[in-house]
């Protein structure tokens, strides 16, 4: 037997390898390391039979002994029985076989058992290069030892070697099952676990672990290896900055019910209650302080966190007196006073009053106008900063734009016209224009609003005129009859007329509309029924999203209730598809398109309604009414059904006429 061979005759993994990393023989042993037969190993390159995390170690163990003419050794894993990688430190020494002369690389797995420390260079270096400890547990003797790493890490574990169960005790009673686990696992490698871990000098840090299973040499000793993080300073980061994210979140919670408040204040008292009971809270001041303006003098009011005895100086001071805050008021302009010097040099002559005495390092008194520079004097807010807090620009940047808004309200307030104007308004910009000659056709519209409320709510209807000819007709109806309803009713219609000009389809254009709703997250809902007629042969295409169903009436006085396909209400749930239908309408006959409040009340069912609407219909045309006369009897008829919303009403006549009106009914 050739002495290369005899290299081959080891119970350890043994390969010869030629100079260039080939491998020209190998044991049993070593083809297990390699996981392959042997057949498949010979003839192959040794470093490309590794595991990808190993070849260039491997590799660089063949290259230093082949060139160096030197023993090198190195340590690499590889898979082993049970799912255990092996650690093995592996020696690579240069070698002539005698029969040949020919220069080979004898590679082979050392018996490391009594230099295991030898097998755990690597994991230390890794460890350290990474800030992570590590530390070694025997299930052999319950024990935990610790082999280093980041000298950060290991201060917190003095003592190099401790029992499982002292060890333990040093973990939060609340973490001690997880930690267990862990260092027992039977997996060969384990995910992340956090637990909490008392320490002799730095009291309580949190620490997250990781274990594996590493068996120590080939036919070695296994052990569980564990690296350790401390996440101390980065959980208490994250606690920092959750604590912030919750603290931006409620003022911006805090900031959005405050204007929506001083929005819908209706009189003075009620802004003043808003004003007292959420300015202080919201940008975390002890106090607040409004003054408001009446026949040029101040009428003061506060909050619990300023006693009132404290500014009867202000009550009734003129609006021209040398003080910061009649001075705010007059000039449209903010002021911050950190400290009483600053308050005593740009305000000498400026009154005393007992809140001022405390002006300091620790206190401070922001001062803000309900008016804009050149608008009439209002009025303006006061809010005192104890313990050292300062606002920051942004936040009185923030007070700002809020107590412009309270003087907004204020200004409508004393109108006496805050809703009239707003209804008003809204009535001039969402009053849809019904185009004035449609051949073929005569549309009406009637609209009467809630009996409650303003005179404008969340009922719309509309008619346009397609690039293609065909006419776009819709009735909707928004959940509510208030402003916030009116207001949404104009977003919806709106869009839809934008929509309209890309997607001819009626399915189609309620997909869109209600995806853009979804994407606003609104706190509202609308149905709505959509329809394209082509004014020449009376094809309708039609779909609905959650809305009543359509009346068809006919002119022999008889009617159909047409029930169109479609899908739920416009901006609740995303992704729908709105199914359509296509039918005529015949010559001299009217659809006759209804919200809720029409044909459904506490004394009404929805069907028994909408049979009284088409009834009355039918009978309109029977009498020869046209469009105008039809839609007001249905919509007089709508006045019994007593509910307490708002009622709109299209006709739609197919027939010789042309003439189109509608009304607005009050």
């Amino acid at each position: 037997m050739a002495a290369s061979d005899e290299l081959l005759h080891r119970a350890d993994p043994s390969a010869l390898l030629t100079l260039d990393g080939v491998i020209s023989g190998l044991n049993a042993a070593m083809a297990t390391a390699l996981s392959r037969p042997a057949e498949q190993c010979l003839g192959h390159d040794f470093g490309d039979l590794w595991p990808a995390s190993e070849r260039i170690s491997a590799r660089s163990l063949v290259i230093h002994a082949a060139t160096a003419k030197t023993v090198a050794m190195r340590v690499l894993n590889y898979p082993g029985p049970g799912g255990a990688p092996v650690a093995c430190l592996i020696e690579a020494r240069p070698i002539k076989d005698p029969a040949s002369a020919e220069r080979l690389v004898w590679v082979h797995a050392l018996n490391a058992r009594n230099d295991l420390t030898s097998l755990l260079i690597p994991f230390r270096l890794a460890t350290a290069a990474a800030n992570l400890g590590l530390w070694m547990y025997s299930s052999h003797d319950d024990r935990l030892e610790w082999l280093g790493g980041s000298p950060a890490v290991s201060a917190l574990f003095p003592d190099p070697t401790a029992s499982m169960a002292r060890v333990t005790s040093s973990v939060h009673p609340g973490d001690q099952g997880a930690f267990r686990q862990l260092v027992r696992s039977a997996s060969a490698h384990s995910p992340w676990v956090s637990f909490r871990f008392l320490t002799k000098h730095e009291g309580w840090r949190q620490l997250a672990a990781q274990t594996r299973r590493i068996r120590l040499g080939y036919d070695g000793p296994e052990r569980i290896f564990g690296v350790v993080r401390d996440d101390t300073r980065q959980e208490k980061r994250k606690k920092k900055a959750q604590a912030a994210l919750t603290a931006e979140r409620q003022r911006a919670k805090d900031t959005a019910d405050f204007s929506s408040a001083l929005i819908t204040a209706a009189t003075e008292q009620e802004l003043r209650q808003v004003v007292l009971t959420r300015l202080a809270a919201t940008f975390g001041a002890t106090g607040a302080l409004l003054a408001l303006v009446d026949d040029g003098r101040l009428r003061v009011s506060t909050d619990a966190g300023i006693a009132m005895w404290e500014v009867d100086v202000m009550h009734g001071m003129p609006l021209d007196h040398p003080s910061p805050l009649p001075e705010a008021i007059r000039t449209g302009k903010s002021h911050f006073i950190p400290g009483r010097e600053d308050y005593i040099r740009r305000w000498p002559h400026a009154a005393e009053f007992p809140h001022l005495g405390r002006l300091g390092s620790d206190y401070a008194v922001s001062i803000t106008p309900l008016s804009e520079t050149g608008n009439q004097p209002l009025g303006g807010w006061l809010v005192t900063y104890a313990n050292g807090y300062r606002p920051s620009l942004d936040e009185r940047t923030l007070m700002g734009t809020l107590a412009d808004l309270a003087g907004q309200a204020l200004r409508r307030i004393r109108l006496q016209q805050a809703r009239v104007e707003l209804a008003t308004a809204l009535q001039q910009t969402m009053r849809p224009t019904l185009p004035e000659h449609l051949a073929g056709l005569e549309v009406a519209a009637r609209y009467r609003p809630s009996r409650d409320g303003l005179d404008i709510g969340g009922d719309w209807y509309d008619a346009f005129v397609m690039p293609d000819g065909t006419v776009a007709i819709e009735i909707g109806d928004v959940q509510g009859h208030d402003v916030d309803a009116a207001a949404f009713m104009g977003q919806v219609r709106l869009s839809m007329r934008a929509i309209a000009a890309q997607e001819p389809d009626p399915g189609t254009l309620l997909m869109r509309t209600n995806e853009l709703l979804v994407t606003m997250d609104p706190s509202r809902f609308a149905s709505c029924t959509m329809l394209h007629i082509d004014p020449h042969n009376g094809q309708v295409t039609g779909a609905s999203a959650g809305h009543v169903p359509l009346l068809c009436a006919r002119r022999d006085g008889g009617h159909d209730i047409v029930k169109l396909p479609g899908g739920p209400v416009l901006g609740v749930v995303p992704s729908m598809d709105y199914a359509q239908e296509t039918f005529t309408l015949d010559e001299d006959s009217a659809l006759v398109m209804v919200t809720d409040g029409v044909v459904e009340g506490p004394g009404l069912t929805l069907d028994a309604g909408l049979e009284r609407a088409g009834t009355l219909a039918g009978a309109a045309l029977h009498d020869g009414l046209d469009a105008e006369a039809t839609a007001d009897r249905v919509l007089e008829a709508a006045v019994a059904v007593d509910h307490a919303d708002d009622v709109a009403v299209l006709v739609i006549r197919r027939g010789e006429r042309k003439v189109r009106g509608h009304r607005w009914a009050v």
